[in-house]
């Protein structure tokens, strides 16, 4: 079985574990120390993926939101089980388990959303594609809008920014835009990916809240950094635009590393 394969055989393991709990919401909600919430549905996809892999990929190591990381291949699953947690416990559909293999650079990259009934999925060099689950794929790419006041944006929070310490710049940005709005989590990079926005982006992230991602926008024919345009998910947030934005909207925000922001 090929990687990609696999992977697509993952997404479909996890949505059978996630879906039927948010379609019942009979699980229980934990509070994780950094205060954010955690379900029974969290950790059994995580685990059955990890199971998976340990099968069929023992050599691999796998870094995943709730076990954290096992292994020190260079070739890494990377897992977030429930990407919008917080979506998943409210009933709200807007949620999906991510997963993605880097090996120094991304391979490839899944999006399984069965509660809004959609998946995306790229590997490297060969495009990005979605579906609707039970039909035909279709290859998908970004826009080519080319002006920032013609230019749609989806972001997830204000309070984010604030903490980043650039609120007025990324107010500035949107002030700069046509339309903005709160699609938020995966969402936003997967309608840039379809060309249904023009730019997206978020304050603070994870690793495991990027990594499939990349790919995806990247296949797609965009662009993905963090706020100081350092590229790939290993700089803390993210800003993705179709590349043909992407230079102006780093300037709005200022190009501020992360780490520099006090």
């Amino acid at each position: 079985m090929n990687d990609l394969d696999l992977a697509i055989e993952l997404a479909d393991l996890a949505d059978a574990i996630s879906h039927p709990h948010f379609r019942a919401q009979d699980f229980a909600v934990e509070t994780k120390p950094d205060l954010t919430p955690v379900t029974e549905c969290d950790r059994a996809v995580e685990k059955a993926i990890m199971d998976r892999l340990a099968e069929v990929r023992p050599d691999d190591s796998v870094l995943g939101e709730e076990f954290g990381a096992h292994g020190s291949s260079s070739r890494r699953w990377i897992i977030d089980p429930i990407d919008g947690t917080k979506n998943f416990v409210r009933g709200v559909p807007v949620w999906a388990t991510l997963i993605s293999l880097y090996d120094d650079r991304p391979l490839l990259g899944v999006v399984s959303a069965p509660a809004l009934g959609r998946r995306w999925w790229a590997e490297s060099g060969l495009g990005a594609y979605a579906t609707e689950l039970g039909s035909a794929a279709e290859r998908i790419s970004v826009s080519s809008v080319d002006a920032l006041d013609d230019a749609s944006l989806s972001y997830s929070s204000l309070s984010g920014w604030k903490e980043l310490g650039i609120l007025d710049e990324f107010l500035g940005l949107c002030d700069s835009l046509w339309r903005t709005r709160g699609y938020g989590d995966f969402y936003s990079y997967m309608l840039l990916a379809e060309g249904a926005v023009d730019l997206a982006c978020e304050p603070e992230l994870a690793l495991y809240d990027m990594g499939a991602l990349v790919p995806i926008v990247l296949e797609a024919g965009g662009t993905f950094t963090n706020t100081a345009g350092v590229p790939g998910p290993f700089g803390g947030n993210a800003v993705a635009s179709n590349s043909r934005l992407h230079e102006a909207a780093l300037d709005r925000l200022g190009r501020v590393a992360p780490a520099q922001v006090s």
